[in-house]
């Protein structure tokens, strides 16, 4: 089905602002919503952000909305999430994820391909 792979992680103080990328080497990406989701230490993983394969919409968890920016970049075949001031709570590791459906799913079962991670750290 391809590949999702996420970079750009780091260790960053509070406050500090962090930009993943994350490439695909997916056949028809722009035909794929594309999302990212976190898990941190001992929970489950969540929904963080995703972007529809027109690029016209966007969705974002409560927790991150308004600090969290997801786009994508077709020519490219990749997808960003540039974070802003960032807090301890968003430590975690990151992972890509691509749907083919033509809708937003928050769900991690609705996600076909996932990327490895890439580890955030926001220290204090």
């Amino acid at each position: 089905q391809g590949q999702l792979v996420e970079s750009g992680g780091g260790l960053v103080q509070v406050g500090d602002s962090l930009r993943l990328t994350c490439a695909a080497s997916i056949r028809n990406f722009g035909s794929y919503t594309m999302a990212w989701f976190r898990q941190a230490p001992g929970k489950e993983r969540e929904f963080v952000a995703a972007i529809h394969w027109s690029g016209a919409t966007t969705h974002y968890a409560d927790a991150v909305r308004g600090r969290f920016t997801i786009s994508r970049e077709k020519v490219k075949n990749a997808v960003y999430l540039q974070m802003d001031s960032l807090m301890p709570e968003d430590t975690a590791v990151y992972y890509c994820a691509a749907d083919q459906s033509s809708y937003i799913h928050v769900e991690r079962d609705a996600y076909v391909i996932w990327g490895q991670g890439t580890q955030v750290t926001v220290s204090s």
